[in-house]
């Protein structure tokens, strides 16, 4: 990615964090953008033109993806991913977000949810991460013996990116040369596959039923009708544990939601936002919205 005056990288809790800062002239709103595994800033790319035409947006890398930092000390745990969100709206002096996260980055706003509860004024979840337990305790220790990096990185060659593309989208004719190199970009070092080892001892695995119950940020959960990475079996038993939480499910889709179907998302975003806390029911809802004018904002796919 270009640099812009928008992009920056700021030093919080012990990394150089990247992020995209877009500034509505007139929005009074914020929605900060946080990835899934293996992701970056980029897998928003078509939600967060959208996005901005109406409201301030903040896209973060999370390290050690993208162009944030990348080393072997930073601790990876989702609590300390977390934490570093928090710092990073500390630092830019905002507040009263709408906290929206895609797969992994999905856990890590529960968890901003649980730690700063009165940051976050509306929680939206793109397919997220839970239940996932800790990583076992073998791969583990595997983790600590002198260049493990390199098997990680052997995997993820062996995979493949268009592989994993084809996992994560149900339209596999939406897969180009724009889409493969920008998800392959931040794997073309190594430092990330070292920092990929240490987030394997880090990961402490996702919030337990007690902990999302005890949530009380009204959250929009919108999910892929075909997600084989989260199934949507996950979304229905978060709609059931997160009390205050509706299920949007969209039809022929796969887990790449912002990426698939990104005017679908912003149109339950809108209402979503729009919406006051009596508005919110348990309801699941398998039909697109569009919000009248919404339209307008489309920006072009390339």
């Amino acid at each position: 990615m270009q640099a812009s005056d928008f992009a920056k990288v700021v030093q919080v809790n012990g990394a150089n964090v990247y992020f995209e800062h877009h500034q509505h002239p007139t929005a009074s709103e914020t929605f900060v953008l946080l990835h899934g595994f293996l992701s970056s800033t980029f897998s928003f790319r078509r939600l967060t033109p959208l996005l901005k035409e109406n409201y301030n947006v903040i896209s973060i890398d999370l390290p050690p993806f993208g162009n944030s930092e990348k080393n072997n000390r930073f601790i990876y745990s989702y609590d300390n991913l977390a934490n570093t969100v928090i710092a990073l709206l500390d630092h830019l002096n905002v507040s009263n977000i709408h906290l929206t996260g895609h797969s992994m980055g999905g856990q890590i706003a529960l968890n901003v949810m649980k730690k700063a509860p009165t940051l976050v004024e509306k929680g939206v979840l793109l397919c997220s991460s839970g239940y996932l337990k800790k990583m076992n305790w073998p791969v583990t220790m595997l983790s600590h013996i002198p260049f493990f990096h390199l098997y990680v990185k052997l995997w993820l060659t062996r995979s493949g990116v268009r592989n994993n593309l084809e996992n994560v989208v149900h339209d596999s004719t939406m897969i180009d040369d724009e889409m493969m190199f920008g998800y392959l970009k931040p794997f073309l070092e190594d430092d990330i596959f070292k920092a990929l080892t240490r987030m394997i001892r880090d990961r402490e695995g996702d919030l337990s039923v007690n902990e999302l119950r005890n949530i009380q940020t009204p959250c929009l959960l919108i999910w892929g009708e075909h997600d084989r990475v989260v199934p949507l079996s996950t979304g229905h038993r978060l709609k059931q544990d997160i009390p205050d939480s509706k299920l949007v499910v969209l039809k022929e889709t796969g887990h790449l939601v912002p990426e698939e179907k990104p005017m679908e998302v912003l149109g339950h975003i809108h209402e979503f936002v729009s919406s006051t806390v009596n508005d919110l029911s348990n309801d699941t809802h398998t039909e697109p919205i569009f919000q009248k004018g919404l339209s307008q904002t489309l920006i072009s796919e390339t």
